[in-house]
């Protein structure tokens, strides 16, 4: 994958780790009535209905220029990516908020809860090694920023979803583990409705947010931030290059498209000139792997 992280491997993580879960958390749901794991459990099939979403979207992505798509479908990532936090938005969040509201209005005592709880440490546990797996990749390409700077920040919208799905997939864990522990101690179901509210709304809460960056990176965002400035000071220490006035960039999922408008200098004949930007045209191209296409214009002002 571009930028250093493997986000496929996190994809994969997640994915098998969820299909677990779900599983386990679906069949503890039916047996104890618990509205909390009801909630958890959608939420994970739903996640790992989303990994492969991202999956077929980092397919598409590869597909080669055509003549009515001629800079690719790189971006074909960021529509599946939009897709997903939809879904997460609605059959996780809004599911789970419906479920405790009925549960608040109907509460029913918890049957077998132990073994409700026992799914949910097995879960907590499995969706520990699935974060494990993402944060290993974000850490490749965090380069000493924070998670959130990261995350606002990032262009790898598949990465995104994963990490916001594994955050919020184990917060919700603890949260409904809270909620039955509470509901099993009490005898009060309206605890074990109250958690599976809190995790509906820490799902929307995400979903938004993760919403809202593929939205920037769907209407056309420039390349990492840390990576244009790589890509100034670059151009800045080149000797054929007088003056850069403007680069501008665009993420296109994997791929970067770069345009630079520069005041090259003196060669002495045009051959020259036009000899020192197709160096720097290559040269640049090897340094940042990313950049698929490579606009120049030579000129003497902005």
């Amino acid at each position: 994958m571009s930028h250093g992280a493997d986000s496929l491997k996190s994809i994969l993580f997640a994915l098998f780790a969820n299909a677990a879960i779900a599983v386990a958390k679906l069949v503890a749901a039916i047996i104890t009535g618990s509205g909390a794991m009801m909630a958890e459990s959608i939420h994970s099939f739903a996640d790992a209905g989303n990994q492969s979403l991202l999956i077929l979207g980092l397919k598409l992505a590869k597909s080669p220029p055509s003549e009515d798509y001629p800079l690719g479908y790189g971006k074909a990532i960021y529509f599946w990516s939009f897709i997903v936090a939809i879904i997460l938005f609605s059959l996780g969040g809004m599911f789970s908020l419906y479920e405790g509201w009925h549960k608040l209005g109907h509460p029913e005592p918890l049957s077998s809860p132990l073994i409700a709880i026992g799914v949910l440490v097995f879960a907590i546990v499995a969706e520990g090694i699935s974060m494990w797996g993402c944060l290993r990749e974000v850490n490749k390409v965090r380069r000493g920023r924070s998670y959130w700077r990261w995350f606002r920040e990032s262009r790898q919208s598949e990465l995104l979803v994963v990490f916001g799905e594994d955050l919020a997939a184990l917060a919700g864990l603890v949260f409904a583990l809270c909620a039955i522990t509470l509901t099993l101690v009490t005898g009060n179901p309206v605890y074990d409705a109250a958690g599976t509210m809190v995790i509906g709304t820490l799902l929307l809460i995400i979903a938004i947010l993760i919403g809202n960056e593929v939205r920037a990176l769907l209407i056309g965002q420039s390349a990492d931030p840390v990576v244009q400035d790589e890509m100034k000071a670059w151009l800045k220490q080149r000797p054929e290059i007088q003056h850069t006035f403007r680069l501008v960039t665009m993420q296109m999922g994997a791929d970067i498209m770069v345009a630079i408008k520069a005041q090259m200098k003196e060669t002495g004949t045009e051959i020259g000139m036009i000899e020192a930007i197709n160096s720097v045209e290559a040269e640049f191209k090897k340094q940042f792997p990313g950049v698929t296409w490579l606009f120049f214009e030579p000129d003497n002002a902005d």
